[in-house]
C-alpha cells in the first residue's frame, strides 16, 4: 500500500488492506435465527414494561420479542415499524445501554439485560431482506401535497407517515443523498453494507414521496415559497453550524471539524485513501467525539487522545461508548480544556491545554498548563442551528435558544409549518428521537389537512 505523506505528517495508507476491512467490520454482528430465539426466551414479557417506556418511539418491545420467540420475525418487524419506520437503523445506532436495556428487569436484577437492540435488528433485517416487501399500503389519495425540508431521520419518518395517510410528499434535500446523519454522521462500523441507503429505499418504497436532492432552503427556495405552493411544510434540516473551538490557532492546517471528517469517511470508497495523523487530539465528550476518536485509531493513528473539560460522569457519551474508545486504544483525559493550537509553517504540531475544575459550580482553569504533540486536532464540541436559511424570506418561525420553537405536536408559530429533529428547541441528538418528532408532526399535519 502506498504511503502518502504531507508536510504535517498527516498521511493515508497507514494500514494493510485487510486491516481496514477488519477494523471497520460490523461492530455488533447480527444474531442468527437460533441466537435470536434463545435471546428472546430471556424476556419476562413484563406487563408494565419499563423498556417500552424508555423507548422514545414507544415500541411495544415485549410484543415484538414474543413474536420473535414464536418464530414470527415479520410480525415482530411490523410491530417495530408501526412506531418507528427507521427501526433498522435505530437497532444499530441507538444507545440502548442508556434507554431500553438500561431499565430492563434482567439488567436491574442480574446486570445482563435482554439484547433488545440486536433482537430489533434481527426482526427488521429479516423483513427488509425481501426487497419487494412493504409493511404498509397508502390510503386513498387525499389531493394534498406536503413539502418536507431535509431528508434525514425526522424528514423521512414524517414523509412516510404522511404518505400512509394518502398525502403526496416532496422531500427537499440539500446533499446529494438522503439519510441525514444516518448516511453521513454514523460511525462506519455501526452501519455497514450501505444500510442507510437501503433503509431510505425501504421508506420511499411506500410510494407517493418524491425526493429532490441538491435543493437547499434559503438558496433554492424560501420558507414563504414553500408555504404558498404546498398545503403544509415540515422542517427537519438538522444542525448545519459547527461550534468554534474559540482557541488560538484553530485555523491552522490539521485542525478539522469531526462531523465533516466522519462524513468523508462514510462516503469514502477506499478507506486507505483517507489522510490521518500519527498523533491526534479530539476535543469533546459526546458521541461524535467517541466516533471520530475510535475511527481515526482504526485508520492507523498511533496516538489518539480525547480531551474533555469535565469528568466522565458529565460526558455526553455513554459509559459503554467511553469503554469502547478505551478498548480501541484511545486515551481519555478528563478535566482539561484547550487554550491554543500551536503550529509551524501553517500546520498544527501541538495543542496547549489547561487543567480545569469546578469553582462554585462553574468551570474554571487551574492555571496549570501542559502541551501534547499533535498533527491533527478534531473539534467535536457540538453543532448549532444555522437560522440563515429560514430567515432568508418573509416568513420566519419563532425561535428559542437559537432553534425553532415548537409545541407538543411539533407545530411552529406559523400556520402551516411544523418542525422536528435536532433543529427544534429541546431536540435530542438521537435518531430515534428525530423519528418520533417526524411521526408526531405527520399525525398533526394529517389532522390539519383533514379539517
Amino acid at each position: 500500500m502506498a504511503d502518502h505523506q504531507n508536510e504535517s505528517g498527516i498521511r493515508s495508507g497507514r494500514l494493510e488492506p485487510h486491516e481496514y476491512q477488519e477494523n471497520f467490520a460490523d461492530l455488533h454482528p447480527p444474531l442468527d435465527r437460533h441466537e435470536a430465539s434463545v435471546e428472546a426466551d430471556r424476556c419476562y414479557f413484563c406487563y408494565d414494561a419499563p423498556c417500552m417506556t424508555a423507548c422514545p418511539t414507544s415500541i411495544d418491545i415485549p410484543q415484538f420479542i414474543r413474536q420473535i420467540s414464536t418464530g414470527n420475525a415479520n410480525g415482530a418487524a411490523k410491530t417495530i415499524f408501526d412506531q418507528n419506520i427507521l427501526g433498522g437503523m435505530c437497532a444499530r445506532v441507538c444507545p440502548t445501554e442508556t434507554l431500553c436495556e438500561q431499565v430492563c428487569v434482567r439488567e436491574t436484577s442480574e446486570g445482563k439485560p435482554v439484547k433488545i437492540g440486536l433482537l430489533q435488528r434481527f426482526a427488521t433485517d429479516s423483513f427488509m431482506s425481501d426487497k419487494k416487501q412493504q409493511p404498509y399500503d397508502r390510503a386513498k389519495e387525499s389531493g394534498k401535497h406536503v413539502a418536507v425540508v431535509g431528508g434525514g431521520p425526522a424528514g423521512l419518518a414524517c414523509a412516510h407517515r404522511l404518505s400512509m395517510h394518502g398525502h403526496d410528499v416532496t422531500i427537499f434535500e440539500a446533499r446529494a443523498k438522503s439519510g441525514g446523519l444516518n448516511e453521513f454522521g454514523i460511525a462506519a462500523y455501526k452501519s455497514v453494507d450501505d444500510f442507510a441507503q437501503a433503509e431510505v429505499d425501504f421508506v420511499l418504497g411506500i410510494g407517493g414521496i418524491t425526493v429532490e436532492t441538491g435543493k437547499a432552503l434559503g438558496r433554492d427556495m424560501t420558507l414563504a415559497d414553500l408555504q404558498s405552493k404546498y398545503d403544509a411544510v415540515f422542517i427537519g434540516t438538522g444542525l448545519a453550524g459547527v461550534n468554534a473551538l474559540r482557541a488560538e490557532g484553530e485555523n491552522l492546517a490539521g485542525v478539522a471539524d469531526a462531523v465533516s471528517y466522519i462524513a468523508d469517511l462514510r462516503q469514502a470508497e477506499d478507506l486507505a485513501g483517507l489522510p490521518v495523523g500519527r498523533n491526534i487530539a479530539v476535543i469533546g465528550g459526546g458521541m461524535t467525539a467517541i466516533d471520530i476518536a475510535v475511527q481515526t485509531k482504526r485508520l492507523g493513528a498511533e496516538n489518539v487522545t480525547l480531551l474533555y473539560r469535565r469528568g466522565p460522569e458529565q460526558m455526553g457519551a455513554s459509559a459503554y461508548e467511553q469503554q469502547l474508545a478505551q478498548t480501541s486504544g484511545v486515551t481519555i483525559r478528563h478535566w482539561v480544556m484547550p487554550i491554543a493550537v500551536h503550529g509551524e509553517n501553517g500546520a498544527a504540531n501541538a495543542i496547549e491545554l489547561e487543567y480545569s475544575r469546578l469553582e462554585n459550580g462553574k468551570l474554571a482553569g487551574t492555571g496549570e498548563r501542559f502541551s501534547l504533540e499533535v498533527d491533527q486536532v478534531f473539534k467535536a464540541i457540538g453543532q448549532s442551528f444555522d437560522d440563515s436559511a429560514i430567515r432568508s424570506g418573509s416568513s420566519v418561525p419563532e425561535l428559542k435558544g437559537g432553534r425553532i420553537l415548537v409545541d407538543t405536536d411539533r407545530k411552529t408559530s406559523l400556520e402551516n409549518v411544523w418542525a422536528g429533529g435536532d433543529c427544534i428547541f429541546g431536540g435530542e441528538d438521537l435518531t430515534v428521537a428525530s423519528v418520533d418528532d417526524g411521526r408526531t408532526a405527520a399525525e398533526s399535519i394529517h389532522l390539519f389537512l383533514s379539517a
